[in-house]
């Protein structure tokens, strides 16, 4: 599974800026607004220094990294709900990734306009916000209207469909977001199939300057304040910095991070927080001819984790063996592991760890 990562924010605030340090795919990162029309795409890879050593202990032809899919969604703007700064078309891209990435503007240069005349992170965040909870309103009063008419024919589970989602309306237009609408799981199906904007989980990347990288600042604390609401993840970078970071090659990065005071780049700092917002874990499978990370959802079951790499794996699932990367990386072989009886023949129930080395038994 690829994580699909949408950045969204305001005009100015260093989107653009941050998806070329990301992504290298080269958007127009100019000082005015809307100059990013079309949503940019760039597939990214996900840097884990437990595939790379990994890698080295097997000697595989190939090492395949997990991936991160990041879109840069042009800047919105106060009123983007009603289509303004064409608000609806920018709105429509985020209705297709896992995880709002909202950057943040917690710097002050006058050389950059800011599009609300002044830094104001709080304010900033709200705006945001509100257009999409605008936007979902939007749709669900459509949702009701039809199943309004659905209703008409008496029929039980179509009423009780309607009123969670009035509940919902009501929720909405009080200026609450969908994702903190208390619903079960049976709930939800109401409602599910309309992708609402404001119920995606969020990650706030606050873009500072370079002073203030190593500790930020009263806009980054602002912002965690915001996050704190949801338990949301905050990540602080500098967009400039990061473009400059990804022209260097790895000695170079790493001598220059330590000179900034920082353990690492924004973009692994970004995945990490990503992964950890919603809750994906990696394993990693190991032979002659790749060493290769993958991703699943933390809680998956053996099967499940074969299921990612091909369905066939998971209907044919009879076993997996398993090792945790720190011992494989501590015995140095596959053979060690197994020579010293650390190789685990794990079934169906089994739930899978962070950093597992695993290979799959199956029934074509």
């Amino acid at each position: 599974m690829s994580l699909r990562c949408g950045i969204v924010g305001l005009p100015n605030v260093g989107k653009s800026t941050l998806f070329n340090a990301l992504s290298d795919a080269g958007a127009d990162a100019a000082n005015f607004p809307f100059c990013t029309i079309d949503p940019n795409v760039g597939v990214v890879p996900v840097p884990d220094e437990r595939l790379d050593t990994l890698f080295e202990i097997v000697g595989s032809k190939e090492k395949l990294p997990t991936s991160v899919e990041f879109v840069d969604i042009a800047g919105l703007v106060k009123g983007a709900s009603e289509g303004k700064g064409k608000g609806n078309a920018f709105l429509s891209h985020i209705r297709e990734v896992d995880l709002i990435v909202h950057v943040v503007r917690c710097f002050d240069d006058e050389n950059v306009v800011h599009v609300e005349g002044d830094v104001n992170p709080t304010r900033d965040v709200h705006i945001i916000e509100d257009e999409l909870i605008l936007k979902d309103l939007e749709s669900v009063e459509k949702r009701v209207e039809s199943l309004k008419k659905e209703a008409k024919s008496g029929e039980k589970k179509v009423i009780q469909k309607l009123e969670i989602v009035q509940e919902l309306k009501e929720h909405l237009e009080n200026g609450h977001a969908a994702r903190t609408f208390e619903a079960d799981e049976e709930k939800q199906k109401a409602y599910r199939e309309l992708s609402l904007l404001s119920d995606k989980p969020v990650l706030y990347a606050c873009n500072v300057s370079e002073e203030d990288l190593d500790g930020g600042n009263k806009w980054v604390e602002e912002v965690r304040g915001i996050a704190d609401r949801f338990d949301d993840e905050v990540v602080t970078f500098c967009a400039k910095i990061e473009e400059e970071i990804a022209q260097l090659d790895e000695s170079e990065k790493q001598m220059f991070l330590e000179e900034l005071g920082v353990e690492s780049a924004g973009l692994e700092r970004l995945i990490r927080a990503a992964y950890k917002e919603l809750g994906l874990i990696t394993y990693f499978t190991v032979g002659p001819k790749e060493t290769r990370a993958w991703t699943v959802r933390e809680g998956a079951t053996a099967p499940e984790a074969a299921g990612v790499i091909h369905s066939d794996f998971e209907r044919g699932f009879i076993r997996a063996e398993t090792v945790s990367y720190e011992t494989y990386k501590e015995l140095g072989s596959e053979k060690a592991v197994k020579n010293a009886g650390e190789m685990r023949q794990e079934g169906k129930d089994y739930i899978v760890q962070d950093g597992d080395v695993m290979l799959f038994r199956f029934n074509v």
